[in-house]
């Protein structure tokens, strides 16, 4: 039996990385982002594909995903987040943020669904507790990331019939360089020990691909446990 055909998009962030380290071995990857060297880098210790593309221009994606071949499961986990009050942030930052977050992810979503109904595969939209909540100085990444649980939530609806599964991941704050980045612009300190560990979001990921069939898991809410 073949094995099954990830494609993970922010393969070289903290989360994606994981990921990639934990299916290595059992699934094939595609590793997709912006940026090659990186994902070059990933591919030389876990194997696999990799795909440039660049989920902020959402037009350019059809083009980077043309004879990509089998894909079983699709992770949505590149993202962007830039901080800044409602009364500051500007049309450019909004647009950005919704494509990267939001648009894109649709669009690569829409291009790939006929490898993915051919597989009865997994979508998986790693979201945020930003999605759940918004707070101040959130607004635009809230808002995309409420749109992108609206869109997993229609596409559910729409694809379940066919097979294919759909399903919400909301991490908490999270070990990673884009956690690094937020504390910076919240003016405090990063310490990498205060969040859950990329790793652990990846084992929930996994754990929801390799589910057997009889089962989805449509919204999973990861918190930090207490570590003694």
């Amino acid at each position: 039996m073949s094995r099954p055909v990830t494609l993970i998009t922010g393969a070289a962030g903290g989360i994606g990385s994981a990921l990639a380290h934990t299916l290595a071995g059992t699934h094939d990857l595609i590793l997709a982002g912006r940026t090659p060297a990186p994902l070059h880098a990933l591919a030389a210790e876990v194997g696999g594909r990799v795909l440039p593309l660049d989920l902020g221009q959402p037009a350019s994606l059809a083009g980077a995903v043309a004879g990509v071949g089998r894909v079983t499961n699709l992770v949505h986990n590149a993202g962007m987040v830039q901080l800044g009050a409602v009364a500051e942030q500007e049309t450019a930052v909004w647009q950005a943020t919704l494509n990267v977050n939001l648009a894109g992810p649709a669009e690569l979503t829409r291009l790939l669904l006929p490898a993915l109904r051919a597989e009865r595969g997994t979508v998986v939209f790693v979201n945020s507790t930003a999605g759940l909540a918004a707070s101040a100085g959130w607004a635009s990444y809230a808002a995309s990331k409420f749109g992108l649980r609206a869109l997993a939530d229609a596409l559910r609806a729409e694809e379940a019939p066919d097979g294919l599964r759909v399903s919400t991941v909301y991490p908490s704050r999270t070990a990673t360089p884009m956690q690094q980045s937020v504390r910076a612009q919240e003016g405090a300190a990063y310490d990498p020990a205060n969040y859950i560990a990329p790793p652990s979001v990846a084992a929930t990921i996994a754990f929801i691909l390799n589910a057997p069939r009889d089962a989805t898991f449509t919204d999973v809410t990861v918190r930090p446990g207490h570590v003694t």
